[in-house]
């Protein structure tokens, strides 16, 4: 063993014990050197060690501090990953009587004649009226897709999984948010393939950093929510699209935009209206009508159905029969519209609450969204914030969570407005799952937290 894994062994069980709590700050790594007599290089392996091990978070410009709550993986915004009454990170809205709306569509479902049709399979282009009931669906104003475009997944994660495989190889580069939705990160570690984080601003990516990304090494894809991003609610002005867009095509870059929120926004059109041969773009049910029984939606361009179906069907992700027919009679009887009607206004009341009991703190939310992106008031942190909350019993997500490590070279630095920046002081609060009643109640009982001070932030002598 190492005489640095010793050292950082001893730091694990004082940090273990609860001789160093959680919030504490370990003194500057030369300060932690001359103290131990060693080399300050040593000094640096043994914090990297203690951070690899998941028990300190290091924050430019702050220094290390004794890690108070693990940073999630994806998997947490997916499914049940916590035992907390109240759970803000998971975000799938339901809507009032919802069951009682999806019921009548399921019903045909039942017949036998009927049934023995729906539990067959399904080729990952569907049937043409899940096609056809599709581009009505997505279409928007300026921008509606044709039958021939359209693939179907088992949700929108698969989408995004199916389209990053067919356009992007093992080792492949990715340009993405600097901040993003976390299964990214996980479906594409699984891909083999690699993100590089982009500086953006108040109106998303900026396109100098794609160019920046690319002079250092070729990208395959963008990875784009450009409509209610996911942390931040960003959405990324017509001008900066029309720019981003004619960059992209005299780069030859394809897009995979990601519009799985973008039924809140009424009357945005999606980055393919402006880029249509190069944009792929994501989409699903999950939201719109329930995370259980759902189908995602992969529009691809022109003419390049056949990779892109290559890929779901390799990968397992075209979506099951029986869900493409329930949504296929759900969109046609009009009760996705009526979900979508009342989604909408279900996030304005909840947006409301978060205005009435966090106002005063830093937060950066659009009234239409089921989040919220709550930079924390010092001393706070995001990992002392998040397990302070779950000790009261609430549930929230960290900011860092939602960060891409940035690999090679440091991308470009983003502007002093930019969303992405600061992410260690930051937790996302998901509004969707919680009743309205309990959601209340956690964010008076946050907001009362938040004026605190978390135990811990005097530091260790140096």
């Amino acid at each position: 063993m190492h005489d640095y894994q010793r050292i950082a062994d001893r730091i694990a069980a004082d940090i273990l014990s609860g001789r160093l709590e959680p919030g504490q700050r370990l003194p500057p790594q030369r300060s932690f050197a001359r103290r131990r007599g060693i080399a300050a290089s040593t000094a640096g392996r043994v914090y990297a060690e203690l951070v690899r091990r998941g028990l300190v978070v290091g924050e430019v410009g702050r220094g290390t501090f004794v890690r108070a709550a693990p940073v999630p993986s994806g998997r947490a915004l997916a499914e049940p990953a916590t035992t907390a009454p109240v759970n803000l990170e998971l975000n799938y809205p339901t809507a009032p009587d919802q069951a009682a709306l999806l019921a009548p569509a399921l019903a045909p479902l039942l017949r036998p004649d009927v049934l023995s049709e729906a539990t067959r399979t399904a080729p990952a282009a569907g049937t043409p009226a899940a096609r056809e009931a599709a581009c009505g669906l997505l279409a928007t104003a300026g921008w509606r897709p044709s039958a021939g475009q359209v693939l179907f997944s088992g949700n929108a994660r698969q989408a995004i999984a199916g389209a990053l495989a067919a356009l992007v190889g093992p080792g492949g580069r990715v340009g993405i948010d600097a901040l993003t939705y976390p299964l990214v990160k996980e479906i594409a570690a699984r891909l083999g393939v690699t993100l590089v984080p982009l500086a953006g601003d108040a109106d998303g990516i900026r396109p100098d950093s794609v160019a920046a990304a690319r002079r250092t090494a070729p990208l395959s894809a963008l990875y784009l929510q450009p409509t209610l991003h996911n942390p931040t609610s960003v959405t990324m002005p017509e001008t900066r699209r029309r720019q981003l867009a004619a960059d992209l095509r005299r780069w030859d870059l394809p897009v995979v935009e990601d519009r799985i929120w973008s039924f809140l926004s009424d009357g945005t059109e999606p980055f393919a209206a402006f880029a249509p041969e190069l944009t792929y773009v994501v989409d699903g049910l999950s939201k719109r009508v329930a995370p259980g029984l759902t189908v995602g939606f992969l529009v691809v361009p022109e003419g390049r159905t056949g990779q892109a179906g290559e890929a779901l069907r390799s990968g397992g992700w075209t979506a099951g029969r029986f869900a493409l027919e329930a949504a296929l009679r759900w969109t046609a009887d009009g009760t996705v519209d009526r979900l979508t009607t009342a989604k909408r206004a279900d996030a304005s009341r909840r947006q409301r609450l978060v205005t009435e009991h966090l106002r005063g703190f830093a937060v950066q939310a659009d009234p239409r969204t089921y989040y919220a992106w709550w930079r924390l008031p010092a001393p706070w942190r995001a990992d002392t914030f998040t397990a302070a909350a779950a000790a009261r019993g609430i549930a929230v997500t960290p900011g860092p969570s939602f960060a891409v490590p940035a690999t090679g070279p440091a991308p470009a630095r983003p502007s002093p407005d930019a969303p992405a920046s600061g992410a260690a002081d930051c937790v996302r609060l998901g509004l969707a799952s919680a009743p309205l009643d309990a959601l209340e109640q956690a964010l008076r009982t946050l907001a009362s937290l938040a004026r605190g001070a978390p135990r811990g932030t005097a530091g260790l002598p140096s």
